[in-house]
Formats: C-alpha cells, sequence, structure tokens
C-alpha cells in the first residue's frame, strides 16, 4: 500500500499526537496531512513507505497518547500536499477520548528551576506531554478557544511555539507564560499581598499557617505535615478529627516515610500523579503523629503541578494536601466561592486567573501484591474510556446512575464506556448538585444521547430517583451483580463467557428479597445471578446510625451468639435494653448480611472505634492495620457456620474466647480476617471445582482492605480470579457494571426497560 486513509481513535487529541505523525511522516518522505475531529485523528499519506509508516504509528507514540483502534483503508484520492502538512480541526459529534490532566513532565519542570529559562518560576508552565486538560474543557475538538485558556491571548514567542510543529508546545491548548499567561498572587482577607506568591505562601507555612491553594480541579487546604500544632489546626477548623489526611512530598520525603517497591514508585510517579497509600517504615517519626492516627498506611502523592512543584521547593518539606471543603461537601473551585467557603479554615489563599471548567478531586490508588487498586476515580484518570468486552459491540447507549455514597455514573456508545470522575455521597445536597451539571457536562461534551437508563434498586437514592424520573425505558439492577458485572466488565470477560462465581463484600446493598446484603456469594454471568451464600442475616439498629456507631453491630452479633453478658460488659454505658427492645419490636432494625458491619462489630467489641465513627470505614481501617502485624501464614482462622446462611455465631464465639485468654488483639484480628475469607472462598471454590463456575470475582467496598484480599487469594489457591485493576473496587464502579447488566439484558431479551 503507498497511498493510506488512517483514522486513528482513542486517547489522541492534546498529547502532541499531529506534531508526532508529521515528524514521523516528514522523515519517510511522505506527501499528505494529519488533522483533529470530533472521532480522533484522520491522517491521510501517500508514498513509498507508507508501511513502513503504519508500523512505527503503533510502536512509538508521544507519552500522554492511547491508541484503542486504528483503522486503515486505500485512499482512493490523490489531491493531497506536495509534503506532509498538519491541517486545523474540524467539529462534529464528538467521538473522540478526552485526555485527563497530567503531571509536569521532566522537560517543563527543569524549565521552571532554570534561571536562564522564560519560564523559570511560572507555575503555569506545560506542553503536549503535561498540564491541564479536562479539567480546561469547555467543548470538544480540544482547541484552545474550547478551554478556559481562551482569554489568554498568546504572546510572539508562544505563538511560535504553538504554531511549530518541531517544538514540544505545538499546539498544546493550555501554554502560556509569564507574558501572555495566567497570573499567581497571595492574598489575605480578601486583599492582595504585594510581593512573591511563592516566597509569602513558603514564609506563612513554616510559620504554621493553613493555606488554601488553587490547583488543576479546584482549592486544596495545605499546611506543614511536621507541626502537629499545624495539623491540629486544620482538624479543627474543618471538623475532620480522625480521617486519615493526604500529603504531598517529593520521592526523597516520601522514601524517608514510607518503604517504597518498585512498583510503587512507578505509580507515583505516573502522569496522573495519584495518592498512593503507602506502608509506614517503623523508624520514621518526623511527621504529626495526628497525620493518621491508628493507620499503618500513609496517602502520599508527588506534586502534580508547577506551582506544587515551586511552593514544595520552596518550603522544603512535607505538606498536608487536603480537598479544599468542609468535610463531605464538594471541593471549591472558582476564587469567589473561595474566599467565602473556605475563610473560616485558611490564613491565607494562593490564587490565579486560570478558570477551573470542572471540579476534579485527586484520584486515591494502592498497590497490592496482586496488582494496582483503584479506591478513588478521579484527576489524572478522568474521564477514562474503557474497551467494552467481547460481545458488547452493539448495543443501545446506556446512561448508569450508580449508587449514592460514592456517586459516578456510566455513559456507554458503541463498544466503549465512559466513567465518570469521582461525585461525593449524594446524600450531600451540594454533591448532588454538582452531579446533575456533571451529568449535563458529559452528555454535551460526548454528543451521548442514551436509549437506556440503568439504576440500583435502592428507591431511596438519589440516583435511581433522577434515572426513573426519565422518559426512557429503565433497567434496575441489584446492587451485588453491578459490582460482579464491573469486575467482570474490568477484566474483560466476554459477553458469551462462562457463568463466574463472585464474592461481594461491602457496606449495604438493597437485595431481591427486600434485605439488605452486604456478604455475597452470586453465582452468573452479566444477564442474571444466583445468591447461593452469604453471612447470616443479623438487624441493623437504628437502620443508618447502625453504620456510625459500630457497637450497635457488635451488640447484636454479640447476643446473635449467646454473648448478650459479655455485650453488657463492654458496652456498660451505653443504651443497650433501649436498643434491644426496638429491635424486638422491629423498630427501625433492618436485616442485613452486610460483610462492613461485621468489621464494624469486630473491631467495636476490641475496642476500636466502638461509639462513634467520625469517618466511613473508619473501625474497619483500624481493624486492617492491627491484622496487618502479623503475617498471614501464621494465621489460624476462626469458624463459621455452614450452610448457605454463613454463621458467624462460632467466629464471635472463639472471638471472645480469645479476648477471654489474652490473646493480642492483632492476632484477633488476623484469625477474623482469615476465617472470614476461609468462609467465602471455600464455597466459591466448590464452584469451581465442580465446573458450574469458571473464575471467581472479588468486588465490594471491604476488598479495599489489602489484608483481607490476600487472605481471600490464599484461601482460593491457584484458581482463576478476577479483581479490579481500571476502576474502583467499591461502589465508584457500580454504574459500570449496571451499564453493562443492562446491555446484556437488552441482548437476551430484546427489549430495553424494566419499566
Amino acid at each position: 500500500m503507498t497511498q493510506a486513509r488512517i483514522r486513528v481513535r482513542g486517547q489522541v487529541q492534546g498529547v502532541g499526537f499531529r506534531p508526532f505523525v508529521w515528524t514521523l511522516a516528514r522523515r519517510l518522505g511522505l506527501r499528505g496531512r494529519v488533522r483533529n475531529d470530533a472521532e480522533g485523528v484522520l491522517i491521510e499519506a501517500a508514498g513509498a513507505q507508507v508501511p513502513q509508516f503504519l508500523e512505527a504509528l503503533r510502536a512509538d507514540i508521544p507519552p500522554l497518547a492511547r491508541i484503542d483502534s486504528l483503522e486503515v483503508s486505500v485512499l482512493e484520492t490523490d489531491d493531497l500536499p506536495l509534503e506532509f502538512e498538519i491541517m486545523a480541526s474540524t467539529a462534529g459529534a464528538a467521538r473522540t477520548r478526552v485526555t485527563p490532566d497530567a503531571a509536569t513532565c521532566p522537560a517543563c519542570l527543569a524549565e521552571i528551576r532554570d534561571p536562564g529559562a522564560r519560564r523559570f518560576g511560572y507555575a503555569f508552565a506545560n506542553c503536549t506531554h503535561c498540564g491541564p486538560r479536562f479539567s480546561i474543557l469547555r467543548s470538544l475538538p480540544y482547541d484552545r478557544g474550547q478551554t478556559t485558556m481562551a482569554a489568554f491571548v498568546f504572546c510572539a514567542e508562544c505563538a511560535g511555539e504553538y504554531g511549530d510543529p518541531a517544538d514540544r508546545r505545538f499546539h498544546a491548548q493550555p501554554i502560556a507564560c509569564p507574558a501572555c499567561g495566567p497570573r499567581l498572587w497571595f492574598e489575605r482577607a480578601g486583599s492582595e499581598i504585594a510581593g512573591d506568591a511563592i516566597a509569602l505562601a513558603a514564609e506563612a507555612l513554616r510559620a504554621g499557617k493553613i493555606l488554601a491553594i488553587k490547583g488543576l480541579g479546584g482549592f486544596h487546604l495545605a499546611c506543614d505535615a511536621q507541626s502537629e500544632a499545624a495539623v491540629a489546626l486544620l482538624r479543627a477548623r474543618k471538623h475532620r478529627p480522625d480521617k486519615p489526611f493526604a500529603l504531598m512530598g517529593g520521592m526523597k520525603m516520601i522514601a524517608q516515610q514510607c518503604t517504597l517497591t518498585a512498583q510503587e514508585e512507578a505509580r507515583l510517579q505516573d502522569a496522573a500523579a495519584p495518592i498512593l497509600l503507602l506502608a509506614r517504615r517503623p523508624d520514621a517519626g518526623v511527621l504529626a503523629p495526628s497525620i493518621a492516627p491508628g493507620q499503618a498506611c500513609l496517602g502520599w502523592m508527588l506534586p502534580y503541578t508547577p506551582l506544587h512543584h515551586l511552593v514544595l521547593d520552596a518550603f522544603g518539606g512535607p505538606l498536608v494536601m487536603t480537598s479544599g471543603n468542609l468535610s463531605g461537601e464538594p471541593q471549591v473551585i472558582c476564587n469567589a466561592k473561595a474566599r467565602e467557603a473556605l475563610a473560616a479554615f485558611a490564613d491565607g489563599f494562593v490564587m490565579h486567573d486560570r478558570d477551573i471548567a470542572r471540579r476534579l478531586d485527586d484520584s486515591v490508588e494502592r498497590m497490592t501484591a496482586f496488582g494496582p487498586m483503584v479506591l478513588r476515580h478521579a484527576r489524572g484518570r478522568a474521564p477514562s474510556t474503557l474497551r467494552l468486552p467481547p460481545g458488547f459491540d452493539a448495543g443501545p447507549q446506556v446512561l448508569a446512575m450508580g449508587g449514592q455514597m460514592k456517586g459516578a455514573f456510566c455513559l456507554t456508545r458503541g463498544n466503549e464506556a465512559l466513567l465518570s470522575h469521582h461525585l461525593g455521597d449524594l446524600d450531600d445536597a451540594l454533591s448532588w448538585s454538582e452531579t446533575r451539571r456533571a451529568l449535563a457536562d458529559y452528555a454535551e461534551l460526548f454528543d451521548h444521547t442514551p436509549a437506556v437508563v440503568a439504576v440500583d434498586l435502592h428507591e431511596g437514592f438519589r440516583a435511581t430517583q433522577h434515572g426513573r424520573a426519565m422518559a426512557l425505558p429503565v433497567q434496575g439492577v441489584q446492587h451485588h451483580h453491578a459490582h460482579m458485572a464491573a469486575c467482570m466488565g474490568d477484566n474483560m470477560w466476554p459477553l458469551e463467557g462462562p457463568q463466574v462465581a463472585a464474592i461481594v463484600l461491602d457496606g449495604l446493598g438493597l437485595g431481591l428479597d427486600g434485605t439488605l446484603w452486604g456478604g455475597e456469594l452470586l453465582l452468573g454471568d452479566y444477564a442474571g445471578f444466583e445468591r447461593l451464600a452469604w453471612l447470616d442475616p443479623a438487624p441493623l439498629p437504628g437502620g443508618d446510625a447502625a453504620g456510625r456507631a459500630p457497637w450497635r453491630n457488635a451488640l447484636m452479633r454479640l447476643d446473635a451468639a449467646g454473648l448478650g453478658g459479655f455485650a453488657d460488659q463492654i458496652f456498660a454505658g451505653q443504651p443497650r435494653a433501649l436498643l434491644r427492645q426496638a429491635v424486638a419490636a422491629g423498630i427501625n432494625a433492618p436485616l442485613s448480611s452486610s460483610a462492613g458491619r461485621v468489621f464494624d462489630a469486630v473491631a467495636a467489641t476490641l475496642g476500636l472505634s466502638p461509639l462513634h465513627q467520625s469517618f466511613e470505614g473508619q473501625a474497619a481501617m483500624a481493624l486492617e492495620a492491627l491484622a496487618g502485624q502479623v503475617p498471614r501464614a501464621q494465621m489460624r482462622p476462626y469458624p463459621t457456620g455452614e450452610g448457605a446462611a454463613i454463621g458467624v455465631g462460632p467466629l464471635f464465639e472463639a472471638l471472645v474466647r480469645d479476648i477471654g485468654q489474652g490473646v493480642a488483639h492483632e492476632v484477633i484480628a488476623a484469625r477474623f480476617h482469615a476465617g472470614l475469607a476461609q468462609a467465602f472462598a471455600t464455597r466459591a471454590r466448590a464452584l469451581i471445582d465442580a465446573g458450574t463456575a469458571k473464575a471467581v470475582v472479588l468486588s465490594g467496598g471491604c476488598f479495599q482492605n489489602a489484608v483481607l484480599l490476600g487472605y481471600v487469594m490464599d484461601a482460593l489457591g491457584d484458581v482463576c480470579v478476577l479483581v479490579h485493576a481500571r476502576t474502583p473496587v467499591n461502589d465508584g464502579s457500580l454504574a459500570f457494571g449496571q451499564a453493562l447488566v443492562a446491555l446484556a439484558r437488552h441482548r437476551d431479551r430484546g427489549c430495553a426497560g424494566d419499566g
């Protein structure tokens, strides 16, 4: 082939793909042109070395580019330019992938640290290999006029870089310099303070002050991570007594505080620059004690914008870097709102005049012995386009609404799914308002018109109510089936693939029988499932209040095990009689098989956050930290009951006996993890051995617990196990699973909704 028309789909806009194509084509002596359009990149090329050109396109692409498909056909016309050219972008229906924001590349970092460079000390340096993308994009195609950089007119030097295909800033839409770009300043009490903003910020941080710093997707609240007084002040002002704070530092700072594997070091340096959960070094003691009380891990991220690098360089130490918001609310993104909402928290503000188009939290991840784990899918990862598994290439466009606690929705079109960024707890009115804006934003940005909406079965969820109110056919998807399908889809399990056994352990999800599930063994596929085993249900006294007060769950589990007398001893100061009376009368005490609430019950029995949790998962995280102190190979699991309803009474009997014999709490915690793992893994493995299932799926928020994951993997042995790697293991991936279930049902039933 000497003349080719090449359609490239994927993450190919705003990443230097066109200049890469231009450079390659000219080196090979080809004629032709390349342009961006709403479907990706279109290349028309002619010359003797077109085959070599096609080979190089697949083998050597820019750092941020991702090719989903490369479609080649013979070019029928020969109206090509005499030399290879880059053409202007064309608009149209948006079918290309939008690039997430990317951390500062080494070349731009070297520039801002070079006194001889014109961008020395400039907080907004970027190029085609780094910088803001999704956070500044207003509409497609991705050109400067469609971003929040449209207000900044190029100076002559920036215009020259932008127009030179040989320059790494060619058509890098956010580029600017001190002469023509966004401006940085420091202010207090609404008034700008004269002087260098970076120097003023470092001075304030050294003085123990709290700063609000405007980043890529919103404001952070920052303070000196080595000052207990500063961290305590931030906790008091933010009303966040216990939840761990995220940290920002350089690689050397992180290595002084945490043990780092090669995989973790690489993940930290990924262009997404996520917060990564890392194991504390036992000899590290420089940080303020209240950074992450009672936790074995710390959440670290590297600086990911020039502004962060400059502040960290000037300050010279690690920083707390947490969302600029009141706990539970969306973070602030605009200057005026920051002055109003963060004035009670911050002693000073580091501001700039580049607008943020959409709110993005920091992504949170961890590395396990079994691969990467996504805890929060946000800045740097979103919007991620996921290829649908084989068999899903035909079907209606679907909007899946997700769950309630970790809001995220999903759009499908053709053979792709687009999972939104993390939107927070939709119980919060501001988070729900943000979700509604994001729904409209994504629909317009990606030209999406759904034919079907998929929702959770829980009618109390705002996302479910919104989906059912739309004038569309509705597919109701059971919560844990969605978890199972999301993990299958993450692993590209085919639509026509065999059945899987799914161990789904989480907090709560409405079951088909009207009770609240959360500790389940399912057998099925994308279209349907059977519930084969579950944790023996127990009442949740006070409903949602049981999730906030672990002692309530402990009381129910101890009572059920015939250990009410022990419960009376350890919870002597609590209203036990009143609670028992309410449960006996069936007043606000729904039955639940929740594994999350069993974790709470065990933690409370051991005295970990027994009365109140100030953040979701606090008791379970403390229990994980304890269990992680004991090598897994040494653990004898606690027993559980036989049968479909997995009895946890024997587990609590053994646990209380160990307490009475003075067994160390870390051993008790480990034996609990091992017992729960054994109960589910044994049943799942039996399905594999019988040939009923061909793989085991692990999903649900409890699998954020790396200790539990390890015990389950050990107990499963050499069977095929599917775990989440690209999508959150928690409710953040529910929408992806809902969308896959809706598509599978549509194919099987030939109908669009369940009414």
